[in-house]
């Protein structure tokens, strides 16, 4: 009778022990080393490396090298492109609604297929666009002119 009652104490013994024992810590996650920034900027130059490739051979045919849509294929196309150069022209759209325009096409803008640009080449595609109204020199502020005060004339000197 005596085991039975000393095994079952032992047990509850050791449970308790081993609940009131702290665990583990959680671990906390390192902080990001010197190497992945370094990696992770890198990535960051080619994607927009790519991204501008990918503007320079499927975009800029319509929309111009510099995103302000005045090209001929446009004109003669007989369309009306946005000027990407105007922060405004892309203020009020959402990065889904971009994507969707360039992935699946609109109007005469064909679509950008799946095999020629990954989901992410497309979201920094839109990146890249976003940022051609910042690549553009901001214009300095006019500066009023001097008026302009007239003179009168001189009257040539008098001869005796």
């Amino acid at each position: 009778m005596l085991k039975p009652l000393l095994f079952v104490s032992t047990i509850v013994l050791f449970g308790i022990t081993a609940a009131s024992a702290p665990g583990p810590e959680p671990q906390k996650a390192a902080p990001a080393s010197a190497s992945d920034q370094k990696n992770s900027i890198k990535s960051a130059e080619k994607s927009q490396a790519r991204a501008k490739e990918l503007y320079g051979q499927d975009c800029a045919i319509c929309h111009g090298n510099t995103g302000d849509g005045k090209t001929d294929l446009a004109k003669d196309m007989g369309v009306t492109l946005g000027d990407w150069t105007d922060s405004k022209t892309l203020a009020g759209k959402q990065e889904q609604e971009l994507f969707d325009a360039i992935r699946n096409g609109k109007g005469k803008m064909p679509p950008e297929a799946v095999g020629r640009a990954k989901d992410d080449e497309v979201r920094s595609l839109i990146h890249y666009i976003r940022s051609l109204a910042k690549l553009q020199p901001v214009a300095a502020p006019e500066t009023p002119a001097a008026p302009v005060v007239p003179v009168a004339p001189v009257a040539p000197p008098a001869t005796n």
